[in-house]
């Protein structure tokens, strides 16, 4: 099994590639050991020592380090932990765990704004996202304001905001008049 790494614009965190499918949907994001229970992966990844936040997309893993571990330390023993899970058999995700990788629910007067707005993220902004090695969520819109939420290599990334506030903001204002801001939110 050969697994290829990529940087991502969080220095903290790195994408991990196995070649092979991680999650058949949706996403999974557990930002410290506590909510890992839900995935054998993840529990073998935060086992690590350093290992502070893992995510997983379709066909990618991100690891996430705390500020006093080193990359050149962790990489190796990460590389083998993602390795020695898939050669194991066993599920990424245990029966009944949660995926995320969807919107909030909104109805309302602003369903049909919500709508493009949601149409927008799925079609426009989470492929990008994902390639950076995260996710981007919809958690709801109130008097011109979008809220999202980062996940996975996104999360944390000192360029989060300038993705939220240049890119995501001015894409959405564009095309939909009735957004005038986006901000994130904590989950």
């Amino acid at each position: 099994m050969f697994i290829q790494t990529e940087s991502t614009p969080n220095p903290a965190t790195l994408k991990f590639l196995p070649g092979q499918t991680v999650l058949d949907m949706g996403t999974a994001d557990f930002p410290n050991a506590d909510a890992a229970g839900g995935s054998p992966l993840a529990q073998r990844l935060f086992a690590v020592e350093g290992v502070t936040g893992v995510f997983f997309g379709n066909d990618f893993v991100t690891v996430t380090k705390g500020d006093s571990a080193d990359w050149d330390h962790l990489k190796p023993a990460i590389l083998g932990a993602i390795m020695e899970h898939f050669q194991s058999g066993q599920p990424v995700m245990a029966d009944g765990a949660v995926q995320t990788g969807g919107h909030a629910a909104h109805d309302g007067a602003d369903s049909e704004i919500v709508g493009q707005i949601k149409e927008l993220l799925d079609s426009r902004v989470r492929p990008a996202v994902a390639q950076d090695g995260g996710d981007i969520t919809f958690h709801g819109f109130d008097r011109g304001v979008v809220y999202l939420h980062m996940q996975g290599a996104c999360a944390g990334c000192p360029s989060s905001t300038l993705t939220l506030k240049m890119g995501i903001e001015n894409l959405l204002r564009h095309y939909i008049p009735e957004v005038t801001e986006v901000r994130p939110v904590a989950v």
